[in-house]
């Protein structure tokens, strides 16, 4: 054969072999980019309302046009509420999170939730959690309900907040909402042997979930500490009880990935009525 020829033919194998590696190597590069893109955390900030119905905003106290304020410009600046169902389905790689992303949640079940909260939420096309105390429902709220100023959730109200679609349900303890009988919240007490503790925090919650199931028939997956006392002794009876989120009080911004347990320990900020809707999401989205 003639040697022209074979040199030819072998500096074209090079030349082909070349491209392939090359278009091979990119391809890799391409693909690994795009898996660490996949893979880098949401951004998640959390909002905390407490009552949503007052003339004089205080720390834990807001007004409907407050709130109404902060939906607006939420809207205005593309964030998009996500839904605690949404964020568990993500660590459990099902789905994805929008890039700006914003969870709205309500602690203690005060009426106005529902009176003055669901409105806004089918106005702005959003979602909240809101948590309630089992003691506020069934002590508090069947005295005297349906005062949009004070006035606690009847279980009534809760499955109509359900079935707005716009609201999903915490446990936020049955009787441990409380800074009495020397225990802060539901966290262990000083003396008290993490066996006691196990059963005292395994049975107030039970009780609350066991009301859930008996009156709206589903069982809560968010557990919201009272006052954000956390103890590393709650934990295992919270993910026994079958929780898969937990909310406290810390002022954090969250960042979610695909590993369940990043979804133990969520930050939240207080949304304080003596803020102005710019002077709290500047603290909210710039921390």
């Amino acid at each position: 054969m003639n040697r022209k020829y074979m040199s030819q033919s072998f500096i074209h194998i090079i030349f082909t072999a070349a491209v392939i590696f090359s278009i091979g190597a990119a391809l890799i590069i391409w693909g690994k980019a795009l898996l660490t893109k996949a893979e880098e955390p949401v951004r998640l900030p959390v909002i905390m309302y407490h009552s949503i119905y007052t003339d004089t905003p205080t720390e834990y106290a807001v007004s409907p046009q407050q709130v109404e304020s902060d939906l607006q410009w939420l809207k205005n600046n593309d964030y998009e509420t996500v839904t605690a169902e949404q964020v568990i389905a993500y660590t459990q790689h099902r789905g994805n999170l929008p890039e700006k992303a914003v969870m709205i949640t309500l602690d203690d079940g005060f009426y106005n939730n529902l009176s003055v909260l669901v409105p806004l939420l089918e106005k702005y096309d959003m979602t909240a959690v809101v948590s309630v105390v089992g003691s506020y429902i069934d002590n508090n709220a069947v005295k005297d309900p349906h005062n949009p100023k004070y006035s606690y959730l009847t279980w009534e109200d809760i499955g109509e907040l359900l079935q707005s679609g716009r609201i999903e349900a915490g446990n936020h303890t049955y009787g441990m909402h409380s800074l009495y009988d020397g225990r802060i919240g539901c966290a262990i007490s000083e003396g008290e042997t993490e066996e006691e503790y196990h059963k005292a925090l395994s049975d107030d919650i039970q009780r609350l979930q066991g009301e859930f199931r008996e009156k709206i028939g589903f069982s809560p997956v968010i557990f919201t500490y009272p006052f954000g006392s956390i103890s590393r002794e709650s934990l295992p009876v919270i993910r026994d009880s079958g929780f898969l989120m937990t909310l406290t009080c810390r002022e954090s911004v969250n960042y979610i990935t695909r590993e369940p347990d990043c979804l133990y320990g969520i930050g939240r900020y207080n949304r304080s009525g003596l803020y102005s809707t710019e002077e709290y999401m500047a603290k909210l989205f710039n921390s």
